[in-house]
């Protein structure tokens, strides 16, 4: 028994990913030790923030960073910063941003939505978000000829949801961004490598505390010192709306530590077997077709997928995913390529037992 079927509510089988309407991932003791120790002491908060951003820094290579309660919030609070430059006239009226240079550019292909559009959280911080090229196809022209004296900052988005053909890469946006003198930014949220692009010359990157790092509800911006304090002084602004609680931010230092020193091609191999087994058992099962799957963003995340076929199966993707929220336990998977008659199957969520109940319950749903 979990403590939400203690209060009424039915148990998950989490095989969609970390992802925000599942709770995103599960803390370690040592993690919640850290967001307990912090919770239950005093501090001066605008020392920790300053604090907890050197430590941060540690591990991924920039100048400074900022703790925030999500990645969108980091996104938010670092446009506001950009716009703002930490000027108090102008943050007391953001996100009204009229009269100033707010334009924020991003490829067409990665405007995407993760239950909320990347663009209100752009909007959020006062920016203006100016889409380029088409969603199959940018070249450089487009990023280039988008840029005025309105622009002020580049934008790309390393996601699973985004268009992975035809974008401009990233090596390119940074170049173009620092040939115009201005800022490159990336939305990393569930990104694996807290380092990688502060390596490769991005100004400011966001990160999510809660996925990869499976850390409090958190997240941080990482980049140059300048920048990173601008977004911090908007905890006097927009950010009031949503700070960081000093459990959280010690809780994210905890998982930082904690994830350096993980075996990372350890959990890589675990996840493997599990999408192996799942795999080998549903292709037992009549009508349902599985195979492994890569990450479409390029990340060492394997899956389940299940082919659906209607004509065979007696119903589509749609009706499977329906049953199998149904019920208690409800089975979550991931549901991107479900029109395509695809639905896919997280290995990194599950605990022990939760395998055998998602080929159990395909079982069960085939012969009914």
């Amino acid at each position: 028994m979990s403590v939400y079927q203690d209060i009424g509510l039915e148990r998950v089988i989490n095989a969609s990913g970390r992802v925000t309407v599942l709770g995103v991932s599960t803390i370690s003791d040592r993690v919640a030790q850290a967001a307990i120790a912090g919770g239950q002491s005093y501090v001066v908060i605008d020392d920790l923030m300053v604090r907890a951003g050197e430590i941060i820094s540690r591990y991924t290579g920039a100048e400074d960073s900022c703790p925030t309660s999500c990645a969108s919030a980091a996104i938010a609070i670092s446009i506001a910063g950009l716009i703002s430059k930490g000027k108090k006239s102008i943050m007391d009226r953001l996100p009204d941003s009229s009269g100033l240079a707010n334009e924020i550019i991003l490829q067409k292909g990665h405007v995407i939505n993760f239950n909320a559009p990347i663009e209100t959280m752009i909007r959020l911080g006062g920016g203006v978000p100016v889409e380029v090229g088409t969603a199959t196809e940018v070249v450089p022209e487009d990023i280039e000829e988008a840029i005025t004296d309105k622009t002020v900052a580049v934008m790309y988005v390393k996601s699973h949801h985004c268009v992975q053909k035809g974008m401009v890469d990233l090596p390119t946006m940074i170049d173009i961004a620092h040939r115009n003198n201005l800022p490159l930014i990336i939305d990393a949220a569930a990104e694996e490598d807290f380092r990688k692009y502060i390596a490769m010359g991005a100004d400011l990157v966001f990160y999510s505390g809660a996925k990869a790092l499976e850390a409090t509800t958190s997240g941080f911006v990482t980049g140059k010192k300048e920048y990173i304090a601008y977004a911090r002084k908007q905890y006097h602004g927009i950010g009031r709306a949503m700070k960081v609680g000093k459990e959280s931010i010690m809780g994210l230092l905890a998982a930082l530590d904690q994830y350096e020193n993980k075996d990372r091609k350890a959990e890589v191999e675990k996840n493997i077997e599990i999408v192996k087994y799942l795999c080998e058992q549903i292709n037992r099962i009549p009508n349902l077709k599985a195979e492994m799957i890569q990450d479409e963003a390029g990340r060492a995340i394997y899956r389940a997928r299940v082919y659906v076929d209607p004509d065979k199966a007696g119903m589509t993707a749609t009706e499977l995913d329906r049953r199998l929220k149904d019920g208690d336990p409800t089975i979550r998977c991931r549901t991107e390529f479900m029109s395509l008659g695809k639905l896919d199957f997280d290995p990194r969520p599950l605990v022990a037992g939760d395998k055998e109940l998602i080929v159990e319950k395909l079982k069960k749903i085939m012969e009914a």
